[in-house]
This record gives structure tokens, C-alpha cells and sequence, in this order.
């Protein structure tokens, strides 16, 4: 029997970070332990008619904004039929999928609430954790301790809720979108919507079928088509070796220049009254099909900021005043934190938390606690946190070490200052991430991260597909520890699971061949861009 076949872990949340973290321990000989208090798995994505307070949960019409093949764990396609965007119901599926195939639920305690985790009497020489747990149906409370603790939470927790003048006056209905459902109730009303990142969009889209929205930005914002060349989801395009090495060839002056153009292509954000003043990278983006649609047929009104509320009305910056309003939608973001930790373990201020790579607490004496899902990613989450999970479990068995106190704190000050040279200062680019070089610099940790020299000796062909290609999760179980071996065919049929859905009439072949050649035609001018540009600059 293994030494660390006893090691229990104890997994706070079975959500899109819950669910690998439960595997990942699996994998490795740990005992997972997984509480969640609510009596069902999903988290963020599981549908609730009623608003819970410090249960994030998505609107009725959610829809994802990453692409099936770059959000699925990585050994786990998404199946074929599903769509390439899918609705929270089958993102939902999914996960009820994963966790039946590989028998996660049966160490899931549904109903049952963590109430605080602190250090346990003997952590000093055992790196254990003292957690109490309340049984949400019997109202007991019982003290247990564990090996380990991963607290899979995310950070969509307290509501953010900005004090405008004059709001307390105000007689409408003013609600979060943590709180709101759908559109019902506000058909034919004056909804003033406040914020414009994804909920936001997404909100002001959704109520301008039914009611006359304005939209209120402080900074204006960048919007992104999910559906983008030929077609293909943004995030299949975009996200591949090929573009990070032209992207660290050329300064990111010349990239936001190129992104920018080719965002006012779709539509001018001058004329729509949505273009902020800084770069587009400089900000998180907003994804969103339906918006400039929403705009241009006058449904929705894009506003500043807001001066202050009137008992039926709302004065904006500018000095407009728009009288009559019924409601209020706050999309104005979460202050995330961990209640039930010790802050001596782990302290929140201002949305910034200190973990080295977005994972371990630097001060700790033992690699025992880890934090999953606290960060704010361009691309998807789940195959991130499913990575940060694998680290972990190598590191409680101690097959991977950390390094020194010391040089986990510099690493944590390169990313603060690097993220504030590049973002806008804000509450919400406090934990941002890039998807390859994140993913690259996890899985480096664990020795998984891909070798395209190696894999090219002995396989060019798949080298040349994980360089060019879509950087699918995939790429992380080719080789190293975890490997699995439906990893190579699962790169290749990429596009066939993604054609599969939309294959529902009968077309010409010219269609999908085009869509071939125009990436290669991509990949190929890309490149040639980046070496001229080093040679002449």
C-alpha cells in the first residue's frame, strides 16, 4: 500500500474546480473528501430559480463564452453533438458526465458547509488542517482533520454593490446580476444596466428584446465576437503556439494596434459610443454576438457613468438625465474571499490575494493548502484549474517541491507589477491569466508541459498540429506524468467535434476546405509578419 494511500483531502466546492481537484487526488492515491453545500454539483453553473446569497449562479440564457474543445478537462472531450458554445443546461451535463465517468460523486457531501479551516494542533510536523463542517440538513457540526485542503470556491462570492448618490431615494427595483434570472418582469420597463463586462452585455442584451436599456460605462469596453473568422470560435483561432511566438516577437504596441483594427472592422466603437481610452489588452474583454445589434436598432443606449439617482430617474456625467426609470441591473462585478479561512493563512484585500503561481499560500510551512479557480482568465477555466489540481496533488505527495519562501514572493511581485503595467487599475485585474503561458508555466511544474522539439524527432506531424493548431488542453497529457493516451487522436479530431454539431445540411466539401486553407494561410503570414518585423525593427 502506498504511504500516501491514507492521505485524506479535504475539496471545498464541487464546481467546475471541485470536480478535477476530486479526480486529480484520485489519480494519485489521495483520499478526496469533497464538501458542498448546496444539493447538487456544478457551482457557478448550476441554474437556481431562487438567488442564494454567496452562491454565484448564472442567468437562465447563459450561454458559455469559451469554445467546447478549449474548455473540457484533458482527458475528457466534450462530447461531439454538443455545441461549440453551450448553454449553462449542457455545461452542466458535461460535468455530470465527467463526474459519472470517472465516480467522483460518491465522494462528494452534498449539504454539508465548511464553517473554518485552520491549522491543526500538530501542523507544525504534520502540514494537517483542522476544518469545521456543518450538515446543512441535521444542523450538526462536526471537527474533522485532514491532510490536505483545496479550496475550490472561485472568486464570484460577495456581491459588489457601489454606493451612488442618491441611490437610497431611488423607488425602483435596483438588483445584482448575481440575483437576476431573466427577462421577465421587466417587459416594457426603463432598465438602467450598469457595467459593461460580460454579465452586463449579457443583461443589457437580453432585457433590450423587452424593455428600452441604457447601458452605463465608466471606461467604455472592447467587445469580442465568440463566433469570428469563417466562422470558427475565437478562442480555436486565437489560441495557439504559433500566435504567442508572433506576439513575443512584436511589441504589444503592435498588437493591440492590429486587434484594435480588426475589432472596428465588426463595428466602429467611436460611432457606438463604446471605445475606452486605453488599448485593448489592457483591459479583460467583453465577449459579446448580440450587442452592436442591440445598439443599432436602439434598443439599448450606451450612457456614462452615473452622477447620481433621482427618486425615478438617473443623472449621468455628462449631464443627460433619463426620468422614468424602473429598474436598476448592477453588473458591477464580485469581491471575492475565503470566510471560512483563518486570514492568517489567507488574506484578501482590495480583490488581490498573495499565491505563488495563483496556487499556494507563500508563507506556509507545508504545501498542504492550495487555492483553485482564483483567477480571472483569458480563455477557460476549467483545464486551468484541473492543472493547478495535478500540481497540487504532486506536491502533497512531495514529488514536485516549492521553491523557497523568498523566491515564490518575487514571483508573486513580477506578476503584480507586470499585470499593472499592462491593465488599467481595477478591482478586477487583480488575478488575470493568459491562457498558454499560464497553463505552460503550471505544467511545467508538474513536467507535462509539451516538448515540440522532442515530440517533433518522433512524431512531427503531431508536433507541427500542437504548434499551429488550437492549444486544446489536450496538449497537456501527450507526455510527462498524467499522460493518456487518447491525447494525440483527441489533437487531431479537434475539428471534426467542433464541425460535428453544425454539420446539419448537406453542403459542398469547398466549404470546410476553404476553412483549412484560410488557417494555413493564417499561420503562414503571421509568422512572415514577426520575422520582418524583427529584421527591420
Amino acid at each position: 500500500m502506498s504511504a500516501f494511500s491514507n492521505k485524506r483531502i479535504a475539496i471545498i466546492g464541487s464546481g467546475a474546480s471541485g470536480l478535477p481537484a476530486i479526480k486529480c487526488c484520485l489519480d494519485e492515491g489521495l483520499v478526496p473528501v469533497c464538501f458542498e453545500r448546496t444539493e447538487e454539483l456544478g457551482g457557478l453553473w448550476r441554474f437556481t430559480e431562487d438567488a442564494r446569497e454567496g452562491q454565484a449562479c448564472v442567468a437562465r440564457s447563459t450561454v458559455i463564452n469559451t469554445s467546447k474543445e478549449m474548455m473540457c478537462y484533458s482527458d475528457f472531450p466534450i462530447p461531439k453533438e454538443y455545441p461549440n458554445y453551450m448553454h449553462n443546461t449542457y455545461v452542466l451535463k458535461y460535468f455530470h458526465l465527467y463526474a459519472d465517468n470517472f465516480g467522483l460523486k460518491k465522494y462528494i457531501k452534498f449539504n454539508h458547509e465548511v464553517i473554518s479551516v485552520n491549522k491543526a494542533d500538530d501542523y507544525k510536523a504534520s502540514g494537517r488542517w483542522a476544518l469545521k463542517v456543518k450538515n446543512l440538513q441535521t444542523r450538526e457540526v462536526t471537527s474533522q482533520t485532514f491532510d490536505g485542503v483545496m479550496l475550490c470556491t472561485g472568486h464570484h462570492a460577495e456581491k459588489n454593490i457601489p454606493k451612488f448618490p442618491g441611490i437610497e431615494e431611488f423607488k425602483g427595483k435596483v438588483v445584482h446580476t448575481h440575483d437576476y434570472k431573466d427577462q421577465r418582469g421587466y417587459e416594457g420597463k426603463r432598465v438602467v444596466v450598469i457595467g459593461v463586462g460580460n454579465s452586463g452585455g449579457d443583461a443589457a442584451v437580453e432585457l433590450g428584446r423587452v424593455a428600452k436599456v441604457f447601458l452605463s460605462t465608466r471606461r467604455g469596453t472592447w467587445v469580442f465576437n465568440r463566433v469570428f473568422q469563417n466562422g470558427l470560435p475565437i478562442d480555436i483561432v486565437i489560441f495557439r503556439r504559433v500566435n504567442e511566438t508572433v506576439k513575443n516577437l512584436v511589441p504589444l504596441s503592435w498588437t493591440n494596434a492590429s486587434t484594435t483594427k480588426q475589432l472596428n472592422k465588426r463595428f466602429d466603437h467611436a460611432l457606438y459610443g463604446l471605445k475606452p481610452n486605453h488599448a485593448v489588452w489592457q483591459q479583460h474583454p467583453t465577449a459579446n454576438d448580440d450587442l452592436p445589434n442591440r445598439i443599432i436598432c436602439g434598443a439599448v443606449t450606451v450612457k456614462p457613468d452615473i452622477r447620481r439617482f433621482t427618486e425615478n430617474g438617473v443623472e449621468f456625467v455628462d449631464g443627460t438625465v433619463e426620468n422614468g426609470i424602473d429598474a436598476v441591473v448592477l453588473a458591477t462585478g464580485y469581491i471575492f474571499g475565503f470566510p471560512y479561512c483563518d486570514p492568517s493563512v489567507i488574506k484578501v484585500e482590495n480583490n488581490r490575494v498573495d499565491l505563488y503561481k495563483y496556487v499556494f499560500p507563500p508563507d506556509l510551512e507545508h504545501p498542504t493548502l492550495a487555492v483553485l479557480g482564483c483567477f480571472q482568465p483569458l480563455g477557460a477555466i476549467m483545464p486551468i484549474s484541473e492543472t493547478q489540481a495535478r500540481w497540487y496533488a504532486k506536491a502533497v505527495k512531495g514529488e514536485v517541491k516549492l521553491p523557497s519562501k523568498d523566491l515564490m514572493w518575487r514571483d508573486i511581485h513580477m506578476k503584480r507589477e507586470a499585470m499593472a503595467r499592462r491593465y488599467v487599475t481595477s478591482q478586477r485585474h487583480t488575478i488575470q491569466v493568459d491562457f498558454i503561458p499560464y497553463m505552460d508555466e503550471l505544467a511545467e511544474q508538474i513536467g507535462c508541459k509539451p516538448n515540440l522539439a522532442k515530440i517533433f524527432f518522433r512524431d512531427p506531424k503531431l508536433a507541427w498540429e500542437m504548434y499551429t493548431g488550437p492549444c486544446t488542453p489536450y496538449q497537456y497529457r501527450v507526455s510527462g506524468p498524467g499522460a493518456w493516451e487518447g491525447a494525440r487522436d483527441a489533437i487531431f479530431t479537434v475539428m471534426d467535434r467542433l464541425a460535428y454539431p453544425l454539420a446539419t445540411r448537406k453542403v459542398p466539401d469547398e466549404s470546410q476546405t476553404n476553412t483549412g486553407n484560410f488557417m494555413k494561410v493564417f499561420v503562414i503570414v503571421l509568422l512572415a509578419v514577426a520575422i520582418l518585423y524583427q529584421l527591420l525593427f
